[in-house]
């Protein structure tokens, strides 16, 4: 399935904008999610993608978004403030830049 993920670039690749920050992800390479609780963020174990390039509640400043392909999928309403529906993904795999 066909879905988008806000990362932040680095000079040894894109990775995660807040959970786990310090990991560096390879386009083309399936990563499982990892379950890692963090202080002050709800605890939703998996990649956090969504349906399309937006999420109003965040900052595009300093970061990219990623077309990705996912698996072990379910969905997440949010309010359009949030980017709408989230997908939470067991697997993940980085496709393509998306063209700013």
């Amino acid at each position: 399935m066909k879905a988008y993920k806000l990362l932040r670039p680095h000079k040894d690749g894109p990775g995660p904008l807040f959970i786990n920050r310090r990991q560096r992800l390879v386009p083309g390479e399936w990563y499982d999610a990892e379950d890692h609780p963090t202080a002050g963020y709800a605890h939703r174990p998996g990649w956090h993608c969504t349906t399309e390039p937006v999420a109003p509640h965040l900052s595009e400043e300093g970061r990219e978004w990623w077309e990705v392909e996912v698996e072990g999928t379910r969905t997440f309403d949010r309010p359009q403030s949030q980017g709408g529906t989230w997908i939470l993904a067991d697997r993940m795999r980085l496709v393509e830049k998306v063209a700013a």
